[in-house]
């Protein structure tokens, strides 16, 4: 029977998660042993790593603590398939980043011979343990697991932890244009602001809408409905249409409504039409039951 039949996602994603340890030193998070030390040109990243996006400033600050203090946590790698006598990294490729910045020669590694599909779950494992992990990483990752290996979004939400509303979300993502995944991805948009986005004619167009009046989530759920309509005014408020002003007469009969029911009324006639609504207000439950007597009479 072939491997790959044979090995549940769950069983996969939990036999896997001791080895992706990102924060060594908390409770049941102590560094691994590593295997050996490899010369850190044998070693290269992973192609369908979803992570896509190192940020320079955090590269920086990790390779001058490998300096002070060298890598507490090993890289997992497996034998390159494509390169003979090479290393791919599983789990670990923001550390080999930041080693070379730090001019290491070495880096400490965990040797695993692992299946393209246990790869891929160990990258998304280490992804999501990534508190900057971004919404387009996120979906693309679930994405990956999907189409390249069959699992259903009931099971990479049973494996992960995850509601499979959440994954439907993050996937669904992905069918935003590629201006607005990077609006996401920077950081410019919240996931919430993009889900709005989705069922809109013209997602770009209203995406620069939102970063530009700096619009909430529910008032780029309203821009959306809308289809982008002006409803916003330049500080991104909602506006008003002013309330039509009440003629003379019309006021009068409200008056004369109000004395006769002792109870407010109010008379809304739409302009150039003869048909219009009357609110009656009470106060109390007694005025209620009297307007229930009057109108039954």
């Amino acid at each position: 029977m072939d491997r790959k039949a044979k090995r549940g996602l769950g069983r996969g994603l939990s036999a896997l998660m001791s080895d992706v340890a990102e924060n060594p030193g908390t409770p049941a998070e102590t560094p691994k042993a590593p295997d050996r030390s490899l010369p850190i040109e044998t070693i290269e990243p992973n192609p369908d790593q979803p992570r896509r996006d190192f940020a320079p400033d955090a590269l920086e600050d990790l390779a001058a603590s490998i300096r002070e203090k060298g890598i507490i946590q090993p890289l997992i790698v497996r034998p390159n398939p494509r390169r003979a006598g090479g290393y791919e990294i599983v789990a670990g490729e923001r550390r080999w980043r930041a080693a070379q910045i730090a001019k290491l020669h070495e880096v400490p590694v965990i040797i695993r011979d692992f299946d393209d599909t246990e790869v891929l779950e160990v990258a998304i494992i280490e992804n999501i343990q990534r508190a900057d992990l971004n919404p387009v990483e996120e979906a693309a990752g679930y994405t990956q697991l999907m189409e390249k290996f069959g699992h259903t979004q009931e099971k990479l939400a049973t494996a992960l932890g995850k509601s499979r509303s959440h994954i439907a979300n993050c996937v669904r993502l992905l069918s935003l244009p590629a201006d607005v995944l990077t609006y996401l991805r920077e950081g410019s948009l919240s996931a919430g602001h993009a889900r709005a986005l989705i069922t809109s004619d013209d997602p770009v167009d209203l995406a620069k809408k939102v970063i530009a009046k700096g619009l909430s989530v529910r008032e780029t759920e309203k821009l959306a409905k809308y289809g982008g309509n002006n409803i916003f005014s330049e500080t991104g408020k909602s506006t008003k249409k002013p309330a039509q002003a009440k003629d003379a007469d019309t006021k009068a009969l409200e008056a004369d409504l109000s004395a006769n029911l002792g109870m407010r009324v109010v008379l809304s006639h739409k302009p150039g039409q003869e048909s219009g609504t009357m609110t009656i207000g009470y106060d109390t439950l007694d005025q209620l039951d009297e307007l229930c007597r009057r109108l039954s009479s």
